[in-house]
């Protein structure tokens, strides 16, 4: 059986390419669900008008079509909640954006 963190270890080598940082560092996974073989992924970028938000968004489906036992993968891209580092990037990618509170 597959679980969402299985899925969320094979998204941690998606890296954001302007960011030079994981997209799971940045936290701009905002939930992952599996279903028998299917996986489904909300995610956002660091803003809307992101120009590499279709090679992030393709990356993370290859990646999470990587994990075994996934057969399908579906990822929906949200704006909702925004992205806020303070909230959504861990405590590494927080020091490395320079964010210190």
């Amino acid at each position: 059986m597959v679980s969402e963190s299985d899925v969320l270890n094979s998204l941690m080598e998606v890296e954001d390419p302007e960011m030079k940082m994981s997209v799971t560092e940045l936290g701009l996974i905002y939930s992952i669900s599996v279903e028998d073989s299917h996986a489904e992924i909300d995610m956002t970028l660091t803003s809307p008008g992101c120009p590499v938000a279709p090679e992030i968004m393709a990356a993370v489906h290859r990646s999470a079509l990587s994990t075994e036992g996934i057969d399908s993968v579906h990822v929906n891209l949200t704006f909702s909640p925004p992205w806020d580092p303070k909230l959504h990037a861990s405590e590494d990618a927080r020091f490395e954006l320079g964010i210190f509170d």
